[in-house]
């Protein structure tokens, strides 16, 4: 056993020697990481040490210095100042928390999304901001009814313009539905359906956003009786009843430009 305090040594399958760091604190055991080397488990373990047992560190202090990885870092800032203990690099402030992901770079989020980010790590690449459970990914964005799809400025904005504030109250969606795309024309909203055949194809302009998204449903249903069947994604209309929906369908006039459109004329 090493003399160091706060070291274990262990061996991987191989037979190579590594060195686990740990600390305990309140009765809680605390994995700092696994190192090649006594001295580096050592030195995360005093780094750890002076944070929560001196109080020594803010989160601003962090730097390649320090041997503890930034995550650890967060956790035990966390932990000393508010005596509650994540797995993940949250930091928790009376009306919301951070979600680091790097010294320069966190998001933020309301407390109600707590419990979600405490149990599931927030990966990131390529700006595509992802979670994984149960083996599959799903965009972050996905909990505030935003489609992949989906263009930043056009179908959702950030209220106070920061890319990185998911509170609810910071983000607003404009366009909910597939095809449908909300527009200004000489002063008045309206919502543009527009579905992809070869190019842009218009269906129609509607004075309501869920008339504009049934339109798309049935240019889509117009395409696949004419034998046109591409991987369009319908609409889920949940705010009508069956009736309902299927009143407003009947009502809706397909442009001749698509209820003339063969499957001959397609590219794929």
């Amino acid at each position: 056993m090493s003399k160091l305090p706060g070291v274990t040594p262990s061996k991987k399958k191989d037979g190579t020697i590594y060195y686990r760091s740990s600390i305990t604190i309140q009765g809680k055991h605390v994995s700092l990481g696994s190192f090649n080397t006594a001295e580096h488990a050592n030195k995360a373990y005093l780094e750890a040490c002076a944070i929560v047992r001196e109080h020594k560190y803010e989160l601003s202090d962090y730097n390649t210095d320090f041997t503890l990885d930034f995550t650890k870092f967060v956790i035990l800032m966390n932990y000393r100042n508010t005596k509650i203990y994540f797995k993940t690099p949250i930091y928790l402030t009376p009306d919301f928390f951070y979600y680091y992901l790097a010294p320069d770079k966190y998001l933020i989020f309301d407390r109600e999304d707590l419990f979600f980010y405490a149990n599931h790590k927030l990966q990131t690449r390529g700006g595509y901001l992802f979670i994984c459970d149960y083996g599959s990914q799903y965009s972050i964005l996905s909990r505030y009814g935003i489609k992949n799809y989906a263009k930043k400025g056009v179908d959702y904005i950030f209220v106070n313009q920061n890319e990185y504030d998911f509170r609810y109250e910071n983000i607003k969606v404009i366009n909910e539905y597939n095809g449908v795309t909300q527009i200004k024309q000489e002063g008045k909203i309206l919502y543009e359906t527009i579905i992809h055949i070869r190019g842009n194809f218009l269906v129609g302009r509607f004075d309501n956003q869920i008339i504009a998204a049934i339109a798309y449903n049935k240019a889509v249903d117009t395409l696949s009786s004419k034998g046109i069947h591409k991987k369009y994604v319908k609409n889920y209309i949940n705010e009508y009843s069956s009736e309902q929906y299927h009143k407003v369908y009947n009502t809706i006039n397909i442009p001749k430009h698509i209820t003339e459109f063969s499957e001959k004329n397609t590219l794929s």
